[in-house]
């Protein structure tokens, strides 16, 4: 089994799990191979390096902590230590948790967002959470106007059911 840290030009960053290097390549070559949260094909191996654990007297003594943060450049928080996966699935549920309920709490009105969230803001439908998709454009213009938006990314594995 081959773990290889992957990115799309935007700098998703996640794991591919494949039986082969030539399995990943196929795939690649293939077009089936894509990132979860922009579904771009655009995808590129990135450096990695095997974890090989070591204790140190030092370690014995007083171990460090299980997870430490780094801030990185693009204002992302990086996990690393041996509670990594733990955390990463406690964080993708929370995640699918509110998603679900926010989902369950709104109304989808597709691509009359920007028009939907205009009536309601000036009385003339009644007021509701909505969801849907618009501009880049038309979000700044509906907050110029006053009106709360809070812009999200489209991430594939939730555009139908989240199971």
């Amino acid at each position: 089994m081959k773990v290889y840290n992957l990115a799309c030009p935007l700098d998703h960053r996640f794991e591919g799990w494949f039986s082969s290097e030539e399995d990943c390549l196929a795939q690649q070559a293939k077009g089936i191979l894509a990132c979860p949260v922009c579904d771009s094909t655009e995808i590129v191996r990135m450096p990695s390096a095997p974890h090989i654990g070591k204790a140190s007297p030092t370690d014995l003594i007083a171990p460090k902590s299980n997870t430490e943060t780094e801030e990185i450049s693009s204002g992302v928080v990086a996990l690393t230590g041996s509670d990594h996966s733990q955390l990463e699935a406690q964080v993708q549920a929370a995640f699918l948790k509110g998603m679900r309920e926010l989902m369950g709490r709104s109304e989808d009105v597709g691509d009359s967002f920007a028009d939907e969230a205009r009536k309601i803001h000036y009385k003339e439908s009644p007021e509701r959470s909505i969801r849907g998709q618009t501009t880049f454009d038309e979000a700044e213009a509906l907050r110029e106007e006053g009106i709360d938006v809070l812009s999200m990314p489209m991430i594939p594995a939730l555009k139908n059911t989240l199971q």
